[in-house]
Parts: C-alpha cells; sequence; structure tokens
C-alpha cells in the first residue's frame, strides 16, 4: 500500500478553494513498496548521462566540469535563504555581491556596467536589442529595422530579431569562415539598426577582420551585438568591448561553470559601454554612503525591467565563486587550455573526417561526416549514435547550418588528454567501422537500455503516460 501523508490543509477550507467536483478522493496510482520504489530510482540515477560521469563534448555548449565549491557557496544561508523582497537593509550582502559582480564583468569584458536580469543567452539577446532599438528612437533615428546576422549565427539570433520588431539580414561566410566583408557593405546602410555576431564564431573560428567589421557597422550608424556564447575562448585574452562591440550577452552557465542544460538554471547578463548604459534595466545596484541600494530614479531612458527581481542570483553566485577563485591569471588559463585542447583533437581527427575550415581554431572545432556520407553512406546522426557504444556523449551535429554532416566538439579546459585520447581513438575506430562494418554504424547504440529513437517523433509526440502492465 502507498503510504502518503496526511493533508496539511483543514477538509472545510479545502471545500471552499476547490469546488466538490474537482476533488479527487482515489487516484489510479501503482502500488510498490518502498525497496521496489528505492531501485527502481536508484537505477534509473545510474543510467544518467552526466559531465560528473563521462565526456560531454557538445559543440557551442561548453559542458564544462562544476567545481564543487561553487555549489557550497550558493548555499549559504546567507544567499540561500534570503527572499529578494525583503528589506534593502536586510540583503546588503546579497547586493554587494551584485555590485562587485558588475565590476568583474565589466573589467574581464571592457563594458561600462552590466545587467543580471537576463534568464539566459537567448533573453539577453532580447535585451540587448531592445536596448540598441531604443538608443536608435532616442536619436531620432527610428527609420533603422534591419539587423545583419552571419550565416554561422546561433538560430536564437533571428528569432530575437523577429521579437524585438526588426527584420533580420543574413550575410554568408567566406572561404575561411568569417564574414564575407564585401557582402556585409552592400548589407550595412541607413537602414541598419545593428549587427549580431559571435566570435569566435559557431566554427570555432576566430574573425580576422573584426575591426574592418565594427567600422562598417558604425560608419552606417548601426551598432555591434556580441552573441558572448563563445567567450570561453577569450577570458584574459582580449574583449569584446575593445574589438568595437557596444553590447554583449554572457553565458554564465557556459562561460563561468555554472550548471546548465536540461533547461536551466542559466544567466545572460549584458554589458554595454557609455553609449547604451542610460538603456539598461532597472532597478540597478548602486553604492552610496557605504551602503548598497537598487534605484530606478537616475535612468529615465531605461527599457524597464525584463525579470522579476534582480535574474537567476544562484548562478550569479556559483559564477561569482569562480572568478573570486580562479583570478585574472586563471580565467585566461581557462581559455588558453579550451583552446590547446581543441586544436590537438582537431590535428588528430582531421585525417579521419572532413575539416571544411583548416585553420587553427578557438575552444571548438567543425568536422564533417562528408567523406563517411558519399563513401559508406554513413550520416553524422549514425556517428553519434555510435559513440554512445564507447561511452561518449555525441557532440553537437547537424549545426552549424554551413557544414554539411557538420560534428561540432568542444573538449572545454577541463578534460585531461587521456580523456581526449580516448574520444579521438573512439572517433578513428568509427571512421574504421565506417568502411569494413558499415551496418554496426548504422543501428546503433546497442548497449544502451533502448535503441535507437526516433528523436524527432519524441519531441512531437510525447507519450508521457503511465499505465499498469498487464502483468500488473
Amino acid at each position: 500500500m502507498v503510504s502518503l501523508p496526511g493533508c496539511d490543509v483543514p477538509e472545510e477550507p479545502l471545500q471552499d478553494l476547490i469546488p466538490a467536483d474537482l476533488i479527487r478522493r482515489e487516484l489510479p496510482l501503482p502500488e510498490f513498496t518502498e525497496l521496489d520504489a528505492v531501485r527502481h530510482f536508484t537505477r534509473l540515477s545510474q543510467k544518467n548521462f552526466s559531465v560528473d560521469t563521462h565526456f560531454y563534448p557538445l559543440g557551442s555548449c561548453t559542458m564544462k566540469y562544476n567545481p564543487k565549491v561553487n555549489e557550497e557557496v550558493a548555499k549559504f544561508p546567507g544567499f540561500s535563504e534570503v527572499h529578494p523582497g525583503q528589506d534593502e537593509s536586510e540583503i546588503q550582502g546579497m547586493l554587494e555581491l551584485l555590485y562587485d559582480m558588475e565590476k568583474y564583468l565589466c573589467a574581464i569584458f571592457g563594458y561600462e556596467a552590466f545587467t543580471f536580469q537576463p534568464a539566459a543567452g537567448a533573453h539577453g539577446e532580447l535585451t540587448s536589442l531592445l536596448m540598441i532599438k531604443a538608443y536608435h528612437r532616442d536619436k531620432g533615428q527610428g527609420k533603422r529595422y534591419k539587423v545583419i546576422i552571419p550565416d554561422s549565427s546561433h538560430g536564437t539570433n533571428p528569432a530575437s530579431v523577429s521579437m524585438v520588431g526588426y527584420k533580420a539580414v543574413v550575410v554568408k561566410s567566406n572561404g575561411r569562415g568569417n564574414i564575407d566583408i564585401d557582402a556585409l557593405k552592400k548589407a550595412a546602410g541607413d537602414d541598419t539598426a545593428g549587427l549580431m555576431l559571435t566570435n569566435p564564431n559557431t566554427l570555432g573560428l576566430f574573425d580576422e577582420h573584426i575591426e574592418e567589421i565594427a567600422d562598417i557597422i558604425h560608419k552606417a550608424g548601426g551598432l555591434l551585438y556580441y552573441d558572448g556564447a563563445n567567450a570561453n575562448a577569450t577570458l584574459g585574452v582580449c574583449r569584446p568591448a575593445d574589438l568595437g562591440f557596444d553590447v554583449a550577452h554572457f553565458n554564465l552557465h557556459k562561460t563561468f561553470s555554472t550548471p546548465h542544460g536540461g533547461g536551466g538554471p542559466g544567466a545572460g547578463p549584458v554589458g554595454v559601454n557609455k553609449t547604451l548604459e542610460p538603456f539598461l534595466p532597472v532597478p540597478r545596484v548602486i553604492k552610496a554612503n557605504d551602503k548598497f541600494q537598487m534605484t530606478n530614479d537616475k535612468f529615465p531612458k531605461s527599457i524597464g525591467r525584463v525579470h522579476s527581481f534582480h535574474g537567476n542570483i544562484n548562478v550569479i553566485v556559483r559564477a561569482y565563486a569562480y572568478i573570486r577563485s580562479l583570478g585574472s591569471q586563471g580565467l585566461q588559463e581557462v581559455s588558453k587550455k579550451a583552446v590547446e585542447n581543441a586544436n590537438y583533437m582537431m590535428n588528430i581527427l582531421k585525417k579521419y573526417y572532413y575539416l571544411p575550415y583548416d585553420r587553427p581554431c578557438q575552444h571548438e572545432f567543425v568536422l564533417s561526416a562528408k567523406w563517411q556520407k558519399e563513401k559508406c553512406g554513413i550520416k553524422a546522426l549514425d556517428i553519434a549514435k555510435r559513440l554512445i557504444d564507447y561511452g561518449f556523449h555525441p557532440p553537437t551535429i547537424y549545426f552549424p547550418l554551413i557544414v554539411e554532416e557538420a560534428l561540432m566538439i568542444e573538449p572545454t579546459e577541463t578534460e585531461s588528454k587521456a580523456t581526449l585520447d580516448a574520444f579521438c581513438d573512439a572517433m578513428i575506430k568509427i571512421a574504421g567501422e565506417c568502411e569494413t562494418n558499415p551496418d554496426i554504424i548504422r543501428s546503433a547504440p546497442h548497449s544502451t537500455p533502448v535503441g535507437r529513437l526516433d528523436e524527432a517523433k519524441a519531441a512531437r509526440e510525447p507519450d508521457l503516460r503511465w499505465f499498469k502492465s498487464s502483468q500488473g
């Protein structure tokens, strides 16, 4: 029998709050012993794939190891047991952390000020574009309605452009994976609101002409937005503000090692230069008379609030602990190791898989299963499924869209050489299997509780019902 705690709401008030015909007395819940239930959920937990148990080389996602000290700091009562509705005098510690964290991010990325309200990267994109739009209206240039994006951009970029009422103009990449300068010059004009650019881009390549790009957009009267999803490659090496970017979002859940995936939590703080600072969301944390306070009064041009309270505080606290733990030299080492690891793997694997842009990469690189598809009929999806049998999470596949049969790999800085070598060995073996035993690739995985699933059908037609088996 299932033993549930008694209802903690008195019966009569319950009937007053909920209509009688909506109160269910009997539910067809499954009946199991406690031992069976414990074993069931323990077995499920052992089947979970996580960065704490396996290598997770998802390109463009930076699924790095999260130091457990960050988790401990986030659980401090002064952070975890406060309420954002409390009086400012009672949350001075939290406000001081936000104030200091803003200063750290300004120093790291070169900006004048930050907002922590955006809850994730795409939310940061939206916030940035809203500020760009407010800026142009304030300057009497509301006619600007086009935002330029490269064909290698993250898919959220054009979506965010549409959400603020702008029109996305796509510019193709050149043969080296950079944005095509001539095409950009043709696209930029007096109707250009701005350019959205990831640098390094989703190919893992740093654009060699970024200063010229900034000059083209600024001369056209537009602003530059930096998609900071790939900032893991540039910490302590270069700052987007110094490259000419007026506004940028950064994924704390990628760059600064906080848990991410599965829908959250996340944080996408946005940094701005002096031009856009007046338009930052409010309230903002300031320091006056040795006290920290939140204020709206000094920012009449603000776009307003974009998130309740102060953003996803638990993620911000974790990122704060990460930055304080590593310091400036440590953060620079993060990027150097991430870039070193990616180039090490790329130069091993490009002998076995097609490398569309054969030049030094940054923190990630994009291979292609083009050779395997043409010679053996094996697709990137098949290779990804086979990797599961070797104990590795597959890399990102079929992105960016400009690479046929893309395999997008990001090792991050936290993996050992032994792990990188083991992954490369598995990829090399799979390349061999494509020629000697293609059927084992097409039918993979073989080591999982269930075989190959139809991901598209599962996403569009999920079956989440519990049902009682015929055996009872």
